[in-house]
């Protein structure tokens, strides 16, 4: 017998009822020099509009409003690069609730920043040694916290998906036939969210995983059945995508309803970062410009009606940024 999926598209639907108060409904843009470049219509949808520059806030308010009122003083512990962590910074603050998000050391300085700044408590740990999950989960243990994974938890889950809802949406008050939809994928929450979300209402719809090069964990788990691994040594500019497999309750989802997965070089994702500040006028960071990346380099199969391209934040190290845009196209 089957397993029922984690979530189901009535999950994104009541999400999208909890977050509407505080959520923002961001745009869904279209550029006619994106579509001249590409021949056809070309749709993005612009998570670094939504509230701390990126989709994580949908998941993160959506998990953190079902808290009562004990499970809210005791607070909320989450880990995190940083976009995870500013989410549920962000939903503690306006739910008046304690956050400690435990985030890599060498996250990008204004993730770190930004986090901080809304009040949440920091515990910083080394990527290439350390366990996150086994630091966080030790922590809400100890303080009687209720834990928030960044992507392995079904309202997470569901309330990345209204991002799906609102695509399907806004695509139709453009007038707009969508034939494939590529979302950036680390975890696998908003891919998961996304895909429950669309095809339900549409299903013949394709959608597609894109993933950095050397993070490719859900391309190869889609081709070979089972979750894998990344390489200990993998190393990308995409700092937001760096999950080490996909998530155990997100890859069931993945597998039953996408058309495959991508993977695109960070070369490509500079590439693709200075196309949005040079002719779509939007700050990408790494991570939310993969599936951008993508289209521009024809990684999807052909598609006659619309493209979806999801950029999922806005998160972006100035100096970083600087030293990307300023540079010479690949």
């Amino acid at each position: 017998m089957d397993q029922k999926p984690a979530i189901m598209i009535h999950d994104i639907i009541d999400a999208a009822r909890i977050i509407a108060p505080a959520a923002v409904r961001t745009p869904l843009l279209e550029n006619h020099a994106l579509n001249d470049r590409l021949g056809r219509r070309v749709l993005i949808k612009f998570e670094g509009a939504q509230h701390t520059g990126s989709f994580k806030f949908r998941g993160a308010y959506n998990r953190l409003a079902r808290l009562d009122a004990q499970q809210r003083s005791a607070g909320v512990v989450a880990w995190s690069s940083g976009n995870h962590a500013q989410g549920v910074a962000a939903a503690a603050q306006l739910l008046a609730l304690p956050a400690t998000i435990v985030m890599p050391s060498d996250a990008p300085a204004i993730k770190l920043a930004n986090t901080r700044a809304l009040g949440a408590e920091i515990v910083t740990y080394d990527r290439h040694s350390e366990s996150r999950e086994e630091i966080a989960t030790a922590l809400a243990h100890s303080r009687g916290a209720t834990l928030v994974p960044s992507f392995d938890d079904p309202f997470v889950i569901a309330g990345q998906g209204t991002a799906g809802l609102e695509i399907l949406d806004q695509a139709a008050e453009a007038g707009a036939i969508i034939g494939q939809i590529l979302v950036c994928c680390g975890g696998g929450g908003l891919t998961a969210g996304i895909a429950t979300a669309v095809k339900a209402r549409a299903p013949e719809i394709a959608l597609y995983a894109v993933e950095p090069a050397g993070f490719d964990d859900t391309a190869r788990s889609l081709a070979s059945g089972v979750r894998e691994n990344i390489a200990p040594d993998a190393r990308s500019i995409c700092d937001a995508l760096m999950a080490p497999s996909p998530g155990a309750m997100t890859f069931p989802i993945n597998q039953a309803l996408l058309s495959g997965g991508l993977v695109v070089s960070d070369d490509q994702v500079r590439d693709a970062m200075r196309f949005a500040f040079s002719t779509l006028k939007l700050v990408v960071e790494p991570g939310g410009a993969v599936a951008l990346a993508a289209v521009l380099n024809g990684l999807a199969p052909p598609c006659g009606d619309a493209s979806v391209v999801v950029l999922s934040g806005s998160n972006v190290d100035p100096a970083a940024y600087a030293a990307i845009v300023g540079g010479a196209a690949a």
